[in-house]
């Protein structure tokens, strides 16, 4: 098992397929098509036919946010997911921009209660940002969207039962520690 493997498991079936918009950088753009490339894939994979994919690019990782938030705030998509990447370089000039990348895709997504799929690698060199772009630590845009799934079926449910989901979610997770 890879340190920081997502988890797999109860994963739910989404019915209807959601609509889901991919907001990706064309900065370092061969590892952000090879993370678009892994997040459309998971789509596929979940939901079948990809239709209900749209894909915006963005000039980079900053202008990510405002693209986002007009997406989440025009209420036609159920999820978004934000793919990017952002290399180290000799100022702290990365860490500050990926604090606010992350920082407003969170606002976001709370805000207008939507999830939002957090693909903006952050990393120290090309090297590594090729290993989490379908490389040896697996594919974060792939990730980026299966995470923005897993929170829209779970809002899903809550949604439709009124909170009723959220006790078998805790129900099914203590059931689950104990059959180990």
């Amino acid at each position: 098992m890879r340190r920081n493997e997502p988890p797999t498991r109860g994963r739910a079936a989404l019915n209807p397929p959601p609509r889901v918009a991919v907001v990706v950088s064309r900065y370092n753009e061969s590892v952000t098509d090879a993370l678009l490339e892994g997040a459309a894939e998971a789509y596929a994979d979940r939901c079948g036919d990809g239709s209900s994919v749209f894909f915006v690019p963005a000039p980079g990782a900053f202008e990510i946010t405002v693209i986002a938030a007009e997406l989440a705030a025009c209420g036609r998509y159920d999820a978004i997911v934000a793919l990017g990447c952002i290399i180290k370089g000799e100022t702290t000039h990365d860490q500050h921009l990926a604090a606010a990348v992350t920082h407003a895709l969170t606002t976001i997504s709370a805000v207008n209660r939507t999830p939002v799929g957090l693909g903006v690698l952050t990393v120290n060199n090309a090297k590594q940002a090729r290993e989490r772009a379908g490389g040896k630590f697996g594919n974060k845009g792939s990730e980026a969207m299966h995470a923005a799934l897993d929170t829209l079926a779970v809002l899903r449910a809550i949604r439709k039962g009124a909170g009723a989901a959220a006790n078998r979610v805790g129900t099914t997770r203590r059931a689950a520690k104990g059959a180990r």
